[in-house]
């Protein structure tokens, strides 16, 4: 079986990244730019750095800063139109996973309006033409999207998240730029960092691994251990330093590979949450990895080790298979609590475990897991994070 790899045709990383934007646009021959991100960052002032940099470039945009956290259908419904109407023939995706989901749905649907009712998108959707040209500037150093073939949709209506996997939404330029992470608060900034870490070690974990993958998640791994404490110390204090910055790169390290091999039920689990208790996803990540990791250990071979190895554990090659792959799960458990994540998901109740237990096993990111779960382990694992 032949292996893919799917990345950005080009991305710029590091300070200053964000000076790249008016020569892709020239490059690219577009004309004006619909920037979609959330009122947050228009708020904030976030936003404005990007259109600073249109303005004295004369470049003509409009913004669409209607997007929510866990994007909705009607959201992104509303996005496409918004679209069409502005005249726009490109899209600046700007802010964290929620606004570059609903611009990659939102661009896959001008080019393929025979998705328009979203639904239809999820799994892998049969679109036979690539997304609107994207250029994806993260403002959080977790999901990655501007990197993955993957995004997110809730579906209100039936209280559930979907996962679309579709190779034609990836955006063409990725612009990472530290300076544009600078706003995020404390809870934030350890949120997404562990859902890059989840993104790193179930990638790492997947049935699909292999060779060019594992190199990205191991080092990301590495980044993100090495990182992370840094970066919460720095959003605490308004200060920048190397943290944000590492915690940039890890993130996009761990998206080249996620979105080539798929994820496990931690992603699985961590939707369901989502659509039902609002739980912020790098929570209900972070929530869920140490218990999915210790779930699926038997089934993971030597790579827990490895994963232990990536975290700094030491000692690890005179440990037993057993000990390694606890000592990857403690890590893991360790750093959770040094940022400051919850251990419980608060609502979840013992009548939402039938659907939460069947949502989870109907999404899009349980195949991959290393191990075949059962609606009986599932239920056992989310009792496990009960208040």
């Amino acid at each position: 079986m032949a292996n893919r790899i799917v990345l950005n045709t080009i991305s710029y990383h590091g300070e200053g990244a964000l000076n790249e934007l008016v020569g892709e646009l020239d490059r690219n021959g577009k004309k004006k730019v619909f920037v979609c991100t959330d009122p947050d960052l228009v708020k904030f002032g976030v936003a404005k750095k990007v259109t600073d940099i249109l303005d004295d470039a004369a470049v003509d945009y409009e913004v669409f800063q209607d997007v929510k956290p866990n994007p909705t259908i009607e959201n992104v419904q509303a996005g496409v139109a918004a679209f069409e109407d502005s005249g726009a023939d490109c899209i600046i995706a700007l802010g964290g996973g929620s606004a570059m989901d609903t611009a990659k749905a939102i661009g896959i649907i001008v080019t393929n309006p025979e998705f328009a009712d979203v639904r239809s998108l999820e799994g892998v959707a049969p679109t036979q033409h690539h997304a609107v040209f994207t250029i994806a500037i993260p403002t959080t150093s977790g999901t990655a999207a501007e990197v993955t073939i993957n995004y997110v949709i809730t579906d209100v209506q039936k209280k559930r998240k979907f996962v679309c996997v579709d190779t034609n939404d990836i955006p063409e330029v990725a612009i990472v730029d530290p300076a544009m992470m600078a706003s995020m608060p404390v809870g934030l900034t350890a949120a997404t960092g562990m859902d890059a870490l989840t993104h790193a070690i179930e990638g790492y974990t997947t049935k699909a691994a292999w060779e060019i993958p594992d190199m990205f998640h191991l080092e990301a791994i590495r980044l993100i251990s090495e990182h992370l404490r840094d970066a919460v110390a720095e959003a605490k204090s308004g200060v920048p330093g190397s943290g944000r910055a590492g915690m940039a790169l890890a993130q996009y390290i761990a998206g080249m590979g996620f979105s080539n091999v798929g994820l496990g039920i931690a992603h699985s689990m961590a939707h369901t949450l989502g659509a039902n208790y609002d739980t912020p996803h790098g929570v209900a990540c972070a929530i869920m990895l140490p218990h999915v990791m210790a779930y699926n250990a038997d089934s993971t071979g030597e790579r827990l080790r490895e994963v232990a190895r990536a975290m700094g554990v030491s000692g690890v090659d005179e440990m037993s298979i057993e000990d390694a792959r606890e000592a990857a799960v403690d890590a893991v458990r360790q750093l959770g609590e040094d940022v400051g994540i919850p251990t419980v998901v608060d609502g979840l109740v013992e009548d939402d475990l039938d659907r939460l237990v069947a949502d989870t096993l109907a999404d899009a990111c349980a195949p991959g897991n290393p191990r075949e779960p059962t609606a009986e382990d599932v239920e056992i694992l989310f009792r496990k994070v009960m208040p």
